[in-house]
């Protein structure tokens, strides 16, 4: 079992899950081909990921890559920047701009 994270990637933890979980439970080739098609801003990062997660799994756990498959992604709010916006009458509004936390665990099946 090996895994990769990514930590402060500066998209909202929503908007991630939505690739993450296309990928979720499937063999390595099928997921480097969803996220090679999607044309989503997490798509490329989850793509550098798991390509992360492969490398540590062959380097370090000696696993055949073509064997892998995708046992676990989990996509955790990370901090929050907090920003401020003027508006008119001299008030002021809140800028939250989400950033998220990616791990990515990769495994050969036990069958």
């Amino acid at each position: 079992m090996a895994h990769a994270v990514l930590r402060r990637f500066r998209q909202s933890p929503r908007k991630v899950r939505m690739v993450a979980d296309m990928i979720r439970g499937r063999q390595v080739a099928d997921a480097k081909a969803i996220l090679d098609f999607q044309q989503r801003k997490a798509a490329k990062m989850l793509s550098k990921v798991l390509d992360s997660a492969i490398a540590n799994a062959t380097a370090n756990e000696k696993a055949d890559a073509d064997a892998l498959k995708v046992t676990r992604v989990t996509v955790d709010p990370g901090p929050i920047e907090k920003r401020w916006m003027a508006r008119s009458m001299g008030r002021a509004n809140r800028i939250n701009r989400r950033t998220s936390n990616v791990t990515i665990v990769v495994d050969v099946p036990q069958e």
